[in-house]
């Protein structure tokens, strides 16, 4: 194994602070990028996907849960697979709690294209509280270029993780972002996924101006509570 070598307080001191200066240089770059996103246009769903969830049948239209933004997970479990993918099972163990993510007017769901029969006992055996959908039998995971023909000629699909952003004005719902594979890394924290979204997290100082007031509430930061205070 390959360690740090060893340095003085001084020494390691000095070299912090040039790492830092390049840290706050890839923050300010990040924010930019982040603000990049937000200005993408967005695509009007005129198509009709048809999902099964805890309370039966749902549109994309109730995946939202009444909040303006949704935030899609497509979750690698096929219909034959008797478990879900394990690099997606890490990805769902490593989200907090979804209080803090709701109080800025965005839901998470995970989607999966094996029967909702099977996600089940998954979901169970993980001991998962996310909103979970099967899209067995839909275009879905086509359309979102998480599912697609494998090429050895089997006639199967081929599957891969990624994450779609959605926003809802009234009964329309329009796709914002998508992101797959090396795209995910770093995601599952709350502002990880506001990031993506087309709002953000609503603060005062993020650009394009305008977002932070979209939801009709105080800015972001001035929404945090223990997750147990909110009133959903």
């Amino acid at each position: 194994m390959t360690l740090p070598r060893i340095a003085s307080r001084a020494q390691w001191r000095a070299a912090r602070e040039a790492l830092l200066a390049q840290e706050k240089a890839a923050t300010r770059a990040r924010d930019a990028l982040n603000a990049e996103r937000r200005r993408l246009p967005m695509v009007e769903i005129d198509k009709e996907y048809v999902f099964e969830g805890s309370d039966g049948k749902a549109t994309l239209l109730d995946l939202f849960a009444g909040r303006d933004q949704l935030v899609v997970y497509h979750f690698m479990f096929a219909p034959e697979w008797d478990a879900g993918c394990r690099s997606c099972s890490a990805f769902l163990d490593q989200i907090g709690h979804l209080a803090h993510l709701r109080a800025r007017g965005t839901e998470f769901a995970a989607v999966s294209r094996a029967p909702y029969t099977r996600l089940l006992p998954f979901k169970a055996r993980m001991g998962w509280t996310v909103p979970w959908y099967s899209s067995y039998g839909d275009d879905f995971n086509l359309d979102f270029e998480v599912s697609f023909p494998d090429d050895g000629g089997g006639g199967g699909l081929r599957e891969r993780p990624g994450l779609s952003c959605f926003l809802r004005e009234r009964d329309r719902v329009f796709h914002t972002y998508s992101t797959y594979d090396r795209g995910l890394d770093g995601l599952g924290s709350t502002t990880s996924f506001l990031d993506l979204t087309a709002l953000g997290r609503q603060e005062e100082w993020e650009r394009p101006a305008g977002r932070a007031s979209a939801l009709g509430a105080p800015a972001g930061s001035a929404r945090i509570r223990y997750h147990d205070e909110y009133e959903d």
